[in-house]
């Protein structure tokens, strides 16, 4: 008996001789460096037409998973593996997997979709979504993170986030400051609005198209209120907004306008005996 007989001899116990193993083997490797190839031109191809990231990355997977899933079921028949009882169990084991063990995992991932398709945020915008906010570190098909300012990591699944309202606080490329503030009754409000006003303008970064505004808006039970609206770069918000509230204060604190505490007057009447 020559080499290659023996080759071909089954080999015991298992039903396939040596060479069956081997193109068996040969077969998957062809068949996986096919599948990665064809999986590299559509993600190329995706990126080309720019179609969103989350997208691209799902679409490559299910090819993968559809290719890898092919390459073996044409495979088992060279050593002998019957591929339609195969694929009849596969089958069965799936649909008991999609009927039962996955609603959640199928909404959060429809869930995805619809966020990469729609994009109300992007990696790094600041948003308010399903009762947390903070700054989005990843869009997955499952979940997305946050990332909050004191760097607490928060996990939130795709289908909460679809079924939220989403509070976008940088999708613009500026944002308003708004401050309130309460001068006491008696007050000169032409003056404390003149003051507040030039105040805000002196500020580096405050824009001047828009244009910063200061007005009344309330008289309320212990104070006048007024509010300073002042437009800023999305990345100057929050130093600018501290900034403007100590400046305020010093200003207004140097010209005497008093900006008073809640108070109540208590009137006491002398009661007839």
């Amino acid at each position: 008996m020559d080499i290659v007989d023996t080759l071909k001899t089954p080999l015991p116990f298992l039903g396939f001789s040596v060479y069956q193993l081997l193109v068996f083997i040969v077969s998957l490797v062809v068949g996986i460096i096919i599948v990665r190839i064809v999986a590299s031109i559509l993600k190329k191809t995706l990126e080309k037409v720019k179609t969103p990231p989350l997208i691209t990355w799902l679409l490559v997977s299910i090819i993968k998973s559809i290719g890898y899933i092919v390459v073996l079921l044409s495979a088992l028949p060279v050593i002998g593996i019957d591929t339609s009882t195969v694929g009849l169990g596969l089958s069965a084991i799936m649909g008991l997997i999609l009927g039962f063990g996955l609603q959640d995992t199928w909404a959060n991932m429809g869930a995805g979709i619809w966020l990469a398709i729609i994009r109300p945020f992007d990696k790094g915008d600041y948003v308010e979504v399903a009762g947390y906010s903070g700054i989005i570190q990843s869009i997955g098909v499952m979940s997305t993170t946050l990332k909050t300012f004191d760097n607490t990591v928060i996990t939130i699944p795709n289908k909460s986030i679809w079924g939220s309202p989403i509070v976008n606080y940088t999708r613009e490329p500026i944002r308003r400051i708004t401050l309130n503030i309460g001068v006491a009754y008696g007050t000169d409000l032409n003056k404390a609005l003149n003051i507040a006003l030039e105040t805000v303008k002196k500020h580096p970064r405050v824009l001047e198209d828009p244009a910063p505004a200061v007005v009344v808006t309330e008289l309320a039970d212990s104070s006048v209120n007024l509010q300073v609206r002042a437009w800023v770069k999305k990345e100057d918000f929050g130093s600018t907004k501290a900034e403007l509230i100590k400046m305020l204060y010093e200003e207004l604190n140097k010209a005497n306008i008093e900006i008073p505490f809640p108070q109540l007057d208590v009137h006491i009447r002398d009661m007839p005996r």
